[in-house]
């Protein structure tokens, strides 16, 4: 009943001093079923820190200042209405403060002006459970009776206003005298903006935040030029290279029973790879390893996990192509990941014909193990689209190289067959798999391969670190074989596993981990 003391349902807005905290509680007290309470424990704060405030006296005479009593008696008391805004300042939840402040009731955080207020009331109506009122929109303007003592000192702005006011076009200029305060609080406000329940686009509307294929990997350690840092803070400069022109170059790892599988090989195709590009200051073969174990061990990833290794040229003293822009040495980065192989190595995938072609040895090198990977990106844009797995590509003579993402074999008559590597990477997996192949006894011939042999294969699979060896049921709409997986991919498939499990260099794991 309208008037009747009931207990209330208490919301708690959090904020730093700011214009907008008092407009969001104007516009909560526009409502016919909520009180407002103006910062309830400002007396507790002046009392226990001994801040001085002009008007610090009248308030310590008018409001009560023992913080335990107002949570108890005040914020918690009953009411009138069903439910009670509280206004509060994060100063002013200090330590003598009762665990039922923030046990008990909703809270949220304001942390920012937002873009748009409409948007944002309805959601945070939506998400405290309560109906958004459109009278929420507009008050008139003055002071109101909830107000606290100090409003004269800062409410003065808001006093003018009849409702939220549209946020400027633009900022003003940054004061730069302020630029390393900037740095230092950053930080802090992305970390909560990271609580926030949608992704903000600044140049788009609010995204919904996405499932991650593994949910685990949302909170992981990634090495980042000399360090390991939390996932959302594990970025690179936007004068990095490989930002500016996709001027790095990669491998990838997999983890296998404490033991990372081809390791040298890879290290060694990455330091030719970074040759090739003529990097310079390149971190040392066993920096490069101390970081993997480093971020392997702080991770606990010993087995089914992935790296993605990258090195890029480096910082940028300015934006340009110029290598000689580069004088701060190469970044290295270590991400690893819980990730099962990402194909169906067991019913088998299918894969359709682009229409792009791999790059030839005339314009880029695949055997440059590169991040400018737009040739294989649009070529699995046009698997996407297919509704396959992956896409693969042909040489400018129109035979077969690889896949977007893999090397490719077949099986004919018993025979295996791989093209030669004259447009596609070398793979590591695919030599790997060639010498498993003749230690089977099967007869391997590498030549060119044209696409209707693969159309008319008995069998065929695709091999690389992160999808190990994947059997191929469908290419171009052709069933492949019988449509199933072949005897030859599961004797190879076996071998492969029986490696893997054997090999590899071991993780120096200390004693502690290994239990």
């Amino acid at each position: 009943m309208e008037g009747e003391v009931r207990e209330v349902e208490v919301i708690h807005s959090w904020s730093a001093p700011r214009s907008l905290s008092t407009s969001l509680m104007y516009s909560f007290a526009q409502r016919d079923d909520i009180e407002v309470l103006d910062e309830p424990l400002y007396a507790n704060f002046l009392q226990v820190t001994g801040v001085e405030r002009p008007y610090r006296d009248e308030l310590l005479s008018k409001m009560d200042s023992d913080g335990n009593k107002v949570v108890k008696e005040v914020i918690f008391g009953p009411g009138k209405k069903k439910y009670r805004y509280c206004k509060h300042m994060a100063k002013q939840r200090l330590p003598n403060l009762t665990s039922d402040l923030m046990r008990k009731g909703k809270h949220f955080i304001l942390i920012r002006n937002p873009l748009n207020i409409l948007a944002v009331l309805r959601g945070l109506c939506q998400d405290l459970g309560i109906p958004f009122q459109p009278s929420m929109l507009r008050w008139e303007s003055g002071p109101r009776e909830f107000d606290g003592i100090w409003a004269p000192w800062w409410y003065g702005s808001v006093h003018k206003s009849t409702s939220f006011s549209k946020p400027r076009a633009y900022p003003s200029k940054f004061p730069f005298a302020l630029y390393d305060l900037l740095e230092q609080s950053l930080p802090f406000y992305n970390m909560l903006k990271r609580q926030t329940r949608q992704m903000v686009t600044p140049l788009g509307p609010s995204l919904p935040i996405p499932t991650l294929p593994v949910p685990a990997n949302e909170k992981i350690l990634v090495w980042v030029g000399d360090e390991l840092l939390p996932r959302e803070s594990a970025k690179v400069s936007v004068l990095d290279s490989v930002v500016q022109g996709g001027d790095a170059v990669w491998e990838g790892l997999r983890i296998y029973n404490r033991k990372i599988f081809k390791l040298e090989e890879h290290l060694d195709r990455l330091f030719d790879s970074a040759k090739a590009l003529a990097f310079s200051n390149v971190p040392t073969r066993e920096a490069i390893k101390e970081a993997i174990f480093k971020t392997l061990i702080s991770n606990g990833m010993f087995d089914n996990a992935h790296i993605r290794l990258t090195l890029t040229r480096g910082k940028k003293v300015t934006s340009g192509m110029s290598p000689a822009f580069n004088l701060y040495g190469c970044t290295l980065i270590v991400l690893a990941e819980w990730k099962p192989p990402v194909y169906d190595n067991s019913g088998g995938i299918k894969l359709v014909t682009a229409t792009t072609r791999r790059n030839s040895p005339n314009s880029i090198d695949s055997k440059i193990h590169h991040n400018n990977l737009i040739n294989n990106i649009l070529a699995k844009i046009e698997g996407n689209l297919a509704n396959a797995e992956d896409a693969v590509m042909l040489d400018k003579d129109g035979f077969v190289s690889e896949t977007n993402a893999t090397n490719i074999f077949m099986v004919k008559k018993g025979q295996v067959l791989t093209p030669h590597a004259d447009y596609c990477l070398p793979g590591i997996t695919r030599t790997t798999v060639m010498d498993l192949v003749v230690q089977e006894k099967l007869v391997l011939h590498e030549r060119r391969i044209s696409l209707s042999e693969f159309h008319a294969a008995d069998e065929v699979w695709t091999t690389g670190t992160m999808g190990e060896l994947t059997p191929v049921v469908m290419i171009d709409g052709r069933v492949i074989g019988n449509g199933e997986v072949g005897p030859v991919t599961r004797q190879i498939q076996s071998a492969y596993k029986a490696l893997t499990a054997e090999s590899g260099l071991p993780i120096p794991i200390p004693t502690n981990e290994k239990a």
